[in-house]
């Protein structure tokens, strides 16, 4: 009885170690199939990082490759654009330069645009006034400065309508545009109230002077009545000469049904000359008839 005891005990006992045992190797076996899936989940969660880094490498050089010829052609355009200031100054400083020049020195016209008077004085006169005169300069010899026409309008200061009429006639003869001039006194015995427009003038230069003078020795003295030339005796002594007109009508630009009534005026030729004898030979040249003397 007892050794069977002692079996049954020592068979409880490999029971309970066998027990003890399976219980280990199935902890040991569960703790080694949760450390597998451990390193294969970090290992799957290297692998996801190894893609991600390799997709962001990836994406990062195509960047960069997209960026180097924009940064270059940022860089082209910057260069380009630190230059263009330099060059927009030298143009800016060019320009008000150039602007000088051109108001300083205007296009030259060329003879054809000329008129032909002005031609005429500078391919004759000037050789003919030179030869006789015996000029060192060219500048000395004399040249027309302007022409002033100025017409009287006192005997219908009262009437503003014969007043406008009487200026768009000398408007149209001079082919610019009137100054009225007006009375500097108030004088009673005239009935005469200052500030009164008692005339007009108007003052020609450069082409539209030579354009006046070529259609007023052309066209309009060879249609004054009697004519026989130029008074010589108009001249002032500082070599401007003055003469007069009784009739508007000797200029073709003047209708015979469109006046109100016959009028005159005067024309003042004004010269570089120094005294009366180059300016009535200056004056010839260019084409004025003066009266000639008898033998």
């Amino acid at each position: 009885m007892a050794e069977n005891k002692v079996q049954v005990a020592k068979e409880t006992a490999t029971e309970k170690e066998k027990a003890k045992k399976t219980t280990e190797s199935k902890a040991s076996a569960e703790k080694k199939t949760v450390a597998k899936t451990a390193t294969e989940k970090s290992a799957s969660a290297k692998t996801v990082n190894e893609k991600s880094e390799t997709v962001k490498k990836t994406a990062a050089s195509k960047t960069t490759a997209a960026k180097k010829p924009a940064a270059s052609k940022t860089t082209a355009k910057a260069a380009a654009e630190s230059e263009a200031p330099a060059k927009t100054e030298s143009k800016t400083s060019a320009a008000p330069k150039k602007a000088v020049a051109e108001k300083k020195a205007p296009a030259k016209k060329s003879d054809a645009e000329q008129s032909r008077l002005k031609l005429h004085y500078k391919n004759t006169v000037v050789p003919a006034l030179i030869k006789k005169f015996g000029y060192k300069n060219i500048n000395q010899v004399p040249k027309l400065d302007k022409i002033v026409l100025n017409m009287g309008l006192g005997d219908v200061k009262d009437n503003s309508k014969s007043v406008q009429m009487a200026i768009e006639e000398l408007k149209m003869i001079a082919g610019q545009k009137p100054i009225p001039t007006k009375a500097k006194k108030s004088v009673a015995n005239f009935k005469l109230r200052q500030g009164a427009v008692i005339g007009a003038k108007v003052t020609l230069r450069g082409e539209r002077m030579y354009d006046f003078l070529d259609k007023f020795i052309s066209i309009a003295l060879p249609r004054v009545r009697d004519f026989r030339g130029l008074s010589d005796k108009s001249f002032d002594g500082r070599g401007n000469y003055a003469t007069g007109i009784k009739e508007q009508l000797i200029f073709p630009e003047i209708s015979y049904d469109q006046i109100e009534k016959i009028r005159g005026f005067d024309i003042c030729f004004v010269t570089t000359a120094k005294n009366d004898e180059e300016a009535k030979e200056f004056l010839k040249l260019l084409g004025l008839p003066f009266v000639k003397k008898e033998a």
